[in-house]
């Protein structure tokens, strides 16, 4: 039996919303209830459940902007797997998703945690630019085709239809309120005593004095890298993140 899947309506006054990402392949074997694909709209991201277990055939393309009831995939419940019995395919699935968790400790999408796996790549060495920083296939897939020195890597994400019109707001609410400046204090007591303990050790290795520059400078880059939504930047409708900063 072939069911067609059909894109829900978010809420009231949506007509149509994004297809952010595929969650599984063209051809693969889903679930009943498991997530085969994540779609964006003006208000929420939401999850595209798999309505029967089969074999799954994709008609629409990542990024392409659907109306709400369109089918995107079907998927065929007769056909279980080739060479394999349903109770097999369930198992193989079962004993995939707890060796990806045992890797990845759940911080990766499915579909990215089959490729780490097929690949034998680290996690360590992928930024991961999804919702909490959780690691896409196109993180994934960046880093296997990436020629860049890793030390020194970007890349990009489109933004969701969500994300473009929180953005657009904000720079309309920048451009048209009075921005102000806040200050806060901090107590320094700790990074004087550091200076004032190896200011001549320093001078004497350096030739320069030790200033609190450096100790500012390092502060912002360790919090950079920790939160990489600031260590971005906004490209047309793509942000691109850095691993790295200077």
């Amino acid at each position: 039996m072939l069911i067609e899947i059909k894109i829900p309506s978010p809420g009231e006054s949506i007509s149509e919303v994004e297809l952010a990402s595929w969650l599984v392949e063209d051809g693969d074997y889903v679930e009943k209830d498991q997530s085969i694909a994540e779609i964006d709209s003006d208000k929420a991201t939401l999850e595209l459940p798999a309505e029967e277990s089969g074999k799954i055939k994709i008609l629409v393309e990542e990024g392409q902007t659907i109306a709400v009831g369109e089918v995107v995939c079907t998927i065929d419940s007769s056909l279980v797997s080739n060479k394999k019995s349903k109770k097999e395919v369930s198992e193989d699935i079962k004993s995939s998703e707890e060796l990806t968790q045992n890797i990845v400790k759940n911080k990766t999408t499915p579909l990215a945690s089959v490729i780490i796996k097929e690949n034998d790549i680290s996690i360590d060495q992928i930024r991961g630019t999804g919702e909490l920083g959780k690691i896409t296939k196109t993180d994934v897939l960046d880093v296997l085709n990436s020629s860049e020195d890793p030390l020194r890597k970007k890349n990009r994400k489109k933004m969701s239809s969500l994300r473009r019109k929180i953005a657009k707001r904000l720079v309309s609410v920048k451009n048209d309120t009075a921005m102000l400046t806040t200050f806060n204090e901090v107590d320094m007591s700790a990074i004087f005593n550091i200076r004032n303990n190896y200011k001549e050790d320093f001078y004497n290795k350096h030739g320069v004095k030790l200033g609190f520059m450096s100790f500012f400078t390092k502060a912002v880059t360790n919090a950079l890298l920790e939160y990489n939504d600031v260590n971005a930047m906004i490209d047309g409708d793509e942000i691109i993140y850095y691993n790295y900063t200077d």
